[in-house]
């Protein structure tokens, strides 16, 4: 018997109901391949912004630093800004472990239809890497005139040589597991000093992997790229930013940033991996049992095949998509089951 210590972190809204389904199906898959989970349940949310001022403890990175992985639910809530939630929680978590790769598989799956004409199931299988502790995602700048007619506002991007090279360095190996292909989404025509710099480094490392096919697109054009032909794509690498806008597009394209995983990767294994699904904490349908939970199972078969266990990870994905061609899916994919329901008949299918 395997075992794993797990950092649970619920979050807001329906982050607190698609989590225990991921912990059911985890469960039974690790029946079935000798593995077992543990789990520290925190309560840090906007939740406990509200009610403390913060939200994580101040040492909370200590708190979790020796767990396996993290698996969390969802973050945000009305009345706390998305910048406090994001800049309280998950930028921290992010940036204190390394976890420098974001990793946004995205493909059309059967009972999931893409609102693309010809985009049908198996069609769409692609890859978002993108750069995840740095970028245009800094927080060096300020404003300066608040109020009066001269206020301005700067924000400075940062691009280092390590931290885009590892990103993309990441990015190649991952296409030479695929379809040997890479896109790298740029802007170097427009953005002067970064982009150009991104460019260079790409050229450096696509060098180093001669097998793989390398493209370079504009973010305009592969923007719409992603939208009139999704099926081109094998793995895209892209900046902070980029990558951000890239991943939920790319979702939408694939029906539903419903389903969406996600995982934050310190390759390097130093630290935890964070895994979350990407729909957010959903406000208006939480405790009303109408959460999808396949986001946070697919993201959970992220979290197993980063830790070793890629045929269990197989497993529950199997079962999970199984479902869906089974006719079972929540109401925001048009379906009727609840949450219970769906995960009722991933496990069966499991089981």
């Amino acid at each position: 018997m395997t075992g794993y210590r797990i950092a649970l972190i619920p979050g807001d809204g329906i982050g607190a109901e698609v989590l225990p389904p991921a912990q059911a199906v985890l469960a039974a898959v690790g029946r079935r391949h000798g593995i077992e989970f543990t789990y520290d349940s925190f309560d840090w949310s906007c939740e406990r912004y509200l009610a403390e001022g913060a939200m994580m403890p101040s040492d909370g990175l200590d708190r979790i630093r020796h767990h396996d992985a993290v698996l969390l639910g969802a973050v945000g809530w009305p009345g706390v800004p998305d910048h406090v939630s994001l800049w309280g929680l998950l930028i921290p978590i992010r940036r204190g472990f390394r976890q420098y790769v974001n990793l946004r598989p995205v493909k059309v799956l059967d009972g999931v239809p893409s609102p693309l004409r010809g985009a049908g199931a198996g069609a769409v299988d692609l890859v978002v890497v993108r750069e995840n502790v740095e970028g245009e995602y800094s927080e060096i700048g300020g404003r300066l005139g608040r109020g009066t007619e001269d206020e301005l506002a700067v924000q400075e991007a940062v691009f280092t040589r390590k931290g885009v090279t590892r990103v993309v360095e990441y990015a190649y190996s991952l296409a030479e597991t695929r379809r040997n292909h890479v896109t790298s989404a740029t802007k170097s025509n427009g953005i002067v000093h970064t982009m150009p710099f991104w460019d260079e480094l790409v050229e450096e490392v696509a060098g180093r992997h001669p097998e793989v096919r390398t493209g370079k697109e504009h973010i305009d054009a592969l923007a719409a790229k992603l939208v009139l032909t999704p099926e081109r794509f094998d793995v895209i690498v892209g900046s902070n930013l980029f990558g951000d806008i890239l991943s939920d597009l790319a979702a939408a394209v694939a029906g539903s940033i419903g389903v969406a995983p996600s995982a934050n990767l310190n390759p390097e294994r130093e630290f935890p991996s964070m895994f979350e699904p990407v729909h957010g904490s959903a406000p208006d349908i939480a405790g009303q049992g109408k959460a999808n939970p396949l986001g946070a199972l697919w993201s959970a078969a992220m979290m197993l095949d980063h830790l070793g266990h890629p045929e269990a990870s197989g497993e529950l994905l199997a079962a999970a998509f199984g479902a869906l061609d089974d006719g079972v899916s929540t109401v925001d994919l048009g379906g009727t089951a609840d949450t219970a329901g769906y995960t009722r008949a991933v496990l069966d299918r499991m089981n």
